[in-house]
């Protein structure tokens, strides 16, 4: 019972981002350790960020939120998903139970599906969720829209309920459903600047700021692109999958250079408030241009992690979709530093209190 089962949404890469802290913290907690993680997240974004010896498998338990791009979701085809998935809900809680009884699973970490939950419990194996907001708080905004998002509340409230423990993340809602809970400081450390590699493949002026679009895809018009083109004092960059051939703007692979380093190589980041990237950016000390972000509920709490730990400047989504990104950046390197700081550390934390509770799988 020496193996740690860990499982990744693949609502976006913020989730796997931080789950990639807390792997490698765990494999240099414990090299012994076996620790397979299973996600539907693309497997070169994992292997990009995991230490070796880590396993990732395919597997989708959750749908989050279907997006029409990085600020705009389709609520229609996100309930779709979520019934279809469900559909087979007993049958991938059965499969998972014994997944876990054959490979020895002694703690299940999830951030953050129930199903992965809901098998622990009934393989009697510790269960923890990990994040900063569960599905149910999600879901609930949109059950006045649709009354079928009620029975989806339900689910993840009724299996949040019985999970042992949750390691709750910055910049987080209450989490109420989860009953014991430990808080934990920042996961993301800083990367690497890679600024002289960058500029030497990408052909792009280190003497320019830098500015990283960081979304996984933004339907941009033409005139938009032609804009930032223009852009005189700048140079910006996009992590693949995200590029617009032709536009001016370097799409930069993963294999070259990981996103990490691509942020920490760059002045500033634009981006939609996420977890993932606010976390990044504070431990980099990078300001933040951050746009609008509709029909989640996280929105606010991540805006206002934002105003207490960044530098920032606010673009609305009319001047994102334009291209017109001047004022902004402008305004943001101007921006004078956050008055708070927020404590290190949290992916050993996270870490240890996942050890903790399979050494006493493992010793049972």
């Amino acid at each position: 019972m020496n193996t740690v089962a860990y499982y990744i949404t693949a609502h976006g890469y913020g989730h796997g981002t931080r789950s990639c802290d807390i792997l490698n913290a765990l494999r240099r907690a414990d090299p012994t350790a076996r620790i397979i993680t299973k996600t539907d997240l693309p497997v070169d974004f994992m292997e990009s960020r995991l230490l070796p010896g880590i396993e990732v498998r395919p597997g989708a338990f959750d749908a989050g939120l279907i997006q029409k791009d990085s600020i705009h979701v389709d609520l229609d085809a996100s309930i779709e998903t979520i019934e279809t998935l469900y559909a087979r809900e007993k049958e991938l809680i059965q499969k998972e139970t014994e997944f876990m009884m054959r490979e020895g699973v002694g703690v299940v970490v999830a951030d953050l599906p129930a199903i992965p939950l809901a098998a622990a419990r009934r393989a009697g194996v510790p269960s923890i969720a990990c994040g900063n907001f569960g599905w149910d708080w999600i879901y609930e905004e949109f059950v006045p829209r649709d009354d079928r998002w009620a029975t989806y509340v339900e689910k993840f409230r009724s299996v949040y309920e019985q999970t042992d423990l949750l390691l709750r993340q910055p910049f987080a809602e209450p989490m109420a459903a989860f009953p014991h809970q430990i808080d934990l400081p920042l996961l993301a450390k800083p990367g690497a600047d890679r600024r002289g590699l960058i500029a030497e493949r990408m052909a792009a002026d280190p003497a320019k700021k830098w500015a990283l679009l960081s979304f996984t895809s933004l339907n941009i018009e033409e005139a938009a692109l032609e804009k930032m083109r223009n852009l005189a004092e700048y140079e910006l960059f996009t992590v693949e999958p995200l590029e617009w051939p032709g536009s001016g703007v370097h799409s930069v692979s993963r294999s070259l250079v990981p996103f990490a380093d691509v942020l920490a190589s760059c002045d500033l980041v634009v981006t939609k408030p996420g977890f993932g990237i606010i976390s990044e950016c504070v431990a980099n000390d990078k300001p933040i241009v951050y746009s609008d972000r509709a029909n989640f509920k996280e929105y606010p709490v991540l805006v206002e992690a934002i105003e207490r730990y960044c530098r920032h400047a606010f673009i609305p989504n009319a001047e994102l979709y334009r291209g017109d990104l001047e004022r902004a950046l402008n305004e943001a390197l101007a921006a004078p530093e956050p008055l708070e700081r927020i404590a290190r550390g949290g992916a050993e934390l996270a870490a240890t209190e996942i050890l903790k509770r399979l050494r006493v799988t493992s010793s049972s």
